[in-house]
Formats: structure tokens, sequence, C-alpha cells
């Protein structure tokens, strides 16, 4: 019971009076960090999806027709393809 009644008479130290100021301090910096990163991430994703829409419609390739797979063997005749063609 002693030590109680000591631990009771010992002066505060000062960083413990300061204590929850830093803490809160440091809660507010991280948060204010975390929402400078949403706000950054959602400028990124638009400029990212803005660009691609800009260049996917503006530069437009030519329509080419495919060539065959094998050019030096010609269409097999039971190719499914050629199975349910009507001609």
């Amino acid at each position: 019971m002693d030590e109680l009644r000591i631990l009771n008479e010992a002066p505060v130290p000062a960083a413990l009076e300061t204590l929850d100021e830093r803490v809160l301090s440091a809660l507010a910096g991280r948060q204010r960090e975390a929402s400078a990163l949403r706000r950054m991430m959602a400028i990124a994703a638009f400029v990212s999806l803005g660009g691609g829409f800009v260049v996917g419609s503006a530069v437009v390739p030519p329509a080419v027709a495919a060539s065959p797979i094998t050019p030096l063997i010609p269409a097999s005749p039971l190719a499914p393809s050629t199975l349910l063609d009507s001609r």
C-alpha cells in the first residue's frame, strides 16, 4: 500500500501532459494525408480514363480483312464453318 501512496505523491512527468496533444495531432496529420491520397487517386483515375477515351476515339485504325491462319493450306472441306454453310 505504501507503493501506491508514493506513486500518488510523485510528480507527473512533463512528457505525459503533452502526450494526448501529440497523439491527436499525429492522427489529424494522418487523416489529412489519407484525404489527399484519395483525391490524388481520383484525379489519376479520371486522367487515365479520359486519356484512354480520347486516344481510343481519336486514333481509329483502318479496318483490315483478316488473313487465313495458314495461307499455304486451303480451307478444309470438313471444317465446321463449311459444314454449316447452306450453299
